[in-house]
């Protein structure tokens, strides 16, 4: 079992590196301001036609953009699910979506969180799908990239304030990389059996004589932009685990490399742009490694199986199987899990609910970690390059110098920023968790008591703030207390962090760039790579800990000590 998840996981991580230069190279371009000489007259035109003017932006007015533009977005949303009963494409007659419920489903998909309270096949009708919720699995992953970017300018322009224009960005994202990836990935999908139609529900009889309704719908349009902008939001309730989602092993596949793949590809466009491509791929290798040791740590919690079926004589040999599809096995499942907590995409093959103890802490671990193991389009980057910063100044402490990353002076200002970034995300967690296990409105969603209980809580916060998506779907959180605290979460912890990462980018384009000296560090080596790696996994162990011991070591310790 082991042997064909580590085949699975070999052939994955190739894949996936041999994507990154590539994707790199399409980025790179994108990520300085400019387009390929074949396409600047489409792109003038589209400049013009939707009225913007390329001119660059300081941090302020580019985070004044990220917000308007995104406040905006999520109050046309609420207004479709709202008003969905009066709007076209609606063969199933559904009406308005709750109040909220269509609050909690605004933010989540404009933060690219995805959370899902609802199922969508009995919620949402095809306009409120295409026009609504597909439209913002765009736009938020542009959004994210463009904050990259941003960062990424900061690092590499000297003395400037320009970190280049929000909505020029936001444009050229999605018309050159996220619109024909998401075409050729949609066609892949159409050709491997996913629907993608505009007709009604189809009633049919089924092998019992009973009567069914079979739900279709635009799924393989949805389910590429999905995938590629790390939103995770599935057209079924089943999401991933729904055949006519994901039909086959090589969907499978396909859908775990396009969760990775532009996350893994900013990587390589960063080093382009910092002029020396070992920094994207120290980044790269910090990510793996983290990534690797994950994935090993769930297949083998999940292959131990559960001790207390094993004491009613059944046979746990082939370890945990409940919640699992029979179609993708162990080995796939496996891996899925750990690619969609890794990157914050909130997809899902299997229940993580059905997960043993130490099988569902990492994955939540692995979102508690800031989602900087790839991470989501963008919100991967910049937050790997923040712990990049902490990493380089605590070296600096170390050694007593000045720390300097990329030949930028790393100063108070910055640091101040990377605290906010880092200590944003676990607030809101924390807060939102201790509050939810003392209130009566947070453990009345509760379907498990003690220490399972705890971790759907735990969990619930951890996807929220960290904007992955996914749940421990025991906990019945589509409640008037859940739509808006969780709701309060996702918006916090996407733009409470956009915005002290633009105030570091801001700080870091001012200054001067310094020569590399014999004094500087190497921030490409294996030393670094170490450190980095160090100092994420060290953030995310001291901040929740304890938590996890009350939730997931304790309910496994439980579990074994019978």
């Amino acid at each position: 079992m082991m042997l064909q998840f580590y085949s699975l996981l070999a052939v994955f991580m190739l894949l996936l590196t041999l994507s990154a230069r590539p994707m790199g190279a399409w980025l790179a371009p994108l990520a300085a301001g400019q387009v390929g000489p074949r396409w600047q007259t489409l792109d003038a035109a589209l400049l013009r036609l939707a009225g913007i003017r390329d001119s660059g932006m300081g941090w302020r007015q580019y985070a004044l953009a990220v917000l308007v533009f995104n406040l905006l977005g999520a109050l046309l949303l609420y207004a479709l699910q709202r008003l969905q009963g009066l709007l076209p494409f609606n063969p199933q007659g559904m009406g308005a979506v709750e109040a909220g419920s269509a609050f909690n489903t605004a933010i989540s998909f404009v933060t690219n969180t995805n959370w899902q309270g609802y199922a969508g096949e009995s919620t949402m009708s095809y306009f409120t799908q295409m026009a609504g919720l597909a439209v913002q699995n765009f736009l938020s992953a542009a959004t994210g990239i463009a904050v990259a970017f941003a960062l990424m300018r900061g690092f590499t322009r000297r003395e400037s304030t320009d970190l280049g224009n929000f909505w020029a960005d936001v444009l050229r994202v999605s018309v050159y990389l996220l619109l024909p990836l998401s075409l050729l990935l949609a066609l892949v999908f159409v050709q491997q059996g996913v629907p993608q139609t505009l007709a009604a529900y189809s009633d049919y009889s089924a092998l019992a004589g009973h009567a069914q309704t079979l739900a279709l719908g635009p799924v393989a349009s949805q389910e590429a932009i999905k995938l590629l902008g790390t939103n995770g939001g599935g057209f079924f309730n089943a999401n991933s685990a729904h055949p006519f989602e994901n039909p086959t092993e090589l969907v499978n596949l396909l859908q775990m490399l396009a969760i990775f793949l532009i996350p893994a590809g900013l990587t390589h466009a960063f080093g382009r742009l910092a002029g020396d491509r070992r920094q994207g791929w120290a980044l790269y290798a910090a990510m793996s490694v983290i990534f690797i040791a994950c994935a090993s740590g769930v297949m083998a919690a999940e292959s131990q199986g559960n001790p207390l079926l094993a004491a009613l004589g059944v046979d746990g040999s082939s370890g945990n199987w409940e919640g699992k599809e029979v179609r993708f096995g162990m080995a796939a499942s496996s891996l899925f899990i750990t690619v969609t907590t890794a990157a914050s995409c909130g997809a899902v093959n299997a229940m993580h609910d059905s997960l043993t103890a130490l099988g569902g802490m990492l994955p939540m671990w692995l979102m508690q970690l800031g989602e900087v193991v790839f991470g989501g389009v963008g919100s991967g980057l910049y937050g790997m390059l923040v712990f990049a910063v902490l990493a380089v100044f605590v070296a600096g402490l170390m050694v007593g110098r000045t720390p300097e990353y990329l030949g930028k002076k790393i100063e108070a200002f910055d640091m101040k920023m990377v605290a906010l970034v880092i200590l944003t995300t676990p607030a809101l967690v924390l807060a939102g968790s201790a509050a939810s296990v003392l209130l009566a409105p947070g453990l009345a969603g509760l379907a498990n008591p003690g220490a399972h209980g705890f971790s759907e809580v735990l969990y619930a916060f951890s996807s929220a703030a960290n904007n992955n998506g996914s749940a421990f779907a025991g906990l019945s959180a589509n409640t008037p207390y859940y739509n808006a605290l969780l709701g309060i979460a996702m918006w916090l912890g996407r733009f409470a962090v956009i915005v002290p990462v633009l105030a570091l980018a801001g700080s870091l384009a001012a200054k001067k760039t310094l020569a590399t000296t014999s004094g500087s560090m190497p921030t490409h080596g294996g030393l670094f790579i170490g450190l980095l790696v160090g100092s994420v996994l060290l953030v995310g162990a001291l901040t929740y800990l304890p938590a996890l011991a009350l939730g997931p070591v304790a309910e496994h310790l439980m579990i074994w000590a019978r």
